[in-house]
């Protein structure tokens, strides 16, 4: 699938690494008892991130710079190669480093991201050759799986799922690859639950979230004809067409690389 958060100005020239304000005691308990090779510290001369400052509530800090990192990726603000530390993106959100670090450790075991032992976290480059195996293998998961639901699903369950098929044309409309990429996992989170294998589930998303990262820059018009095929999709599932299902499945993903 053609998948791929908005986009930003150029690195400032400066390489000064901005001065992290001050986190809380419990916050500097907590790092000095991470490894420096796990925790991510920053560069010496590392460049601010490019990006207007992003302001975050104090709740759920960490969940909300997932989401602002998951975002940064999309974009390409965070690029494939670059390496960023936690001390220099929590500048940029106005945290302390713990919460970033915390963020993207959970980055790293999606795949989005690897450790730099004593410098931070770089972005991970995926080939064409790599992108192509992820996508085999969610065809080899997820195809007969829609093949059993098309014979066993009722026709009334798919038309539930017709919103959160609209949702990915509308955001593939919109154009923001982030949004996209969110309500495009939603879709399939949803079809596949109906298999009623929470494994299933979880694996499945785990290899959408890596054939995402990182985005391929298929433009709108390229997201606009992947969400297209949601929509086919559903229809061709709620009528039990099979042939249908398998072709418009293996499209779909041989789209993605």
């Amino acid at each position: 699938m053609k998948h791929g958060v908005q986009g930003s100005p150029g690195t400032p020239a400066a390489a000064r690494v901005p001065e992290q304000r001050p986190a809380a005691a419990a916050d500097r308990e907590r790092d000095a008892a991470v490894p420096c090779a796990a925790r991510g510290e920053h560069t010496h001369g590392e460049r601010p991130v490019p990006g207007s400052r992003v302001e975050v509530r104090r709740s759920s800090v960490r969940g909300q710079i997932l989401d602002a990192l998951r975002t940064a990726l999309a974009t390409g603000d965070l690029k494939p190669g670059g390496v960023y530390s936690a001390p220099v993106l929590g500048e940029r959100f106005g945290v302390s480093a713990t919460p970033v670090r915390e963020a993207m450790q959970q980055l790293a075991l999606e795949g989005a991201v690897e450790v730099v032992p004593n410098r931070g976290f770089r972005v991970i480059e995926r080939g064409a050759r790599e992108l192509a195996e992820l996508a085999e293998v969610r065809a080899l998961i997820e195809v007969p799986v829609m093949l059993r639901l098309a014979r066993t699903v009722p026709a009334e369950r798919w038309a539930e799922l017709r919103p959160l098929a609209e949702e990915t044309v509308r955001a593939a409309a919109a154009g923001c690859p982030a949004t996209y990429a969110e309500s495009d996992r939603a879709f399939h989170r949803a079809l596949l639950a109906l298999a009623g294998n929470e494994q299933l589930v979880r694996i499945a998303e785990d290899l959408h979230r890596r054939s995402q990262w990182p985005p391929v820059r298929h433009g709108r018009a390229g997201l606009v004809a992947d969400a297209a095929e949601h929509l086919a999709l559903l229809d061709a599932l709620a009528a039990g067409n099979a042939d249908v299902v398998r072709h418009l499945v293996a499209d779909h993903f041989a789209g993605a690389s």
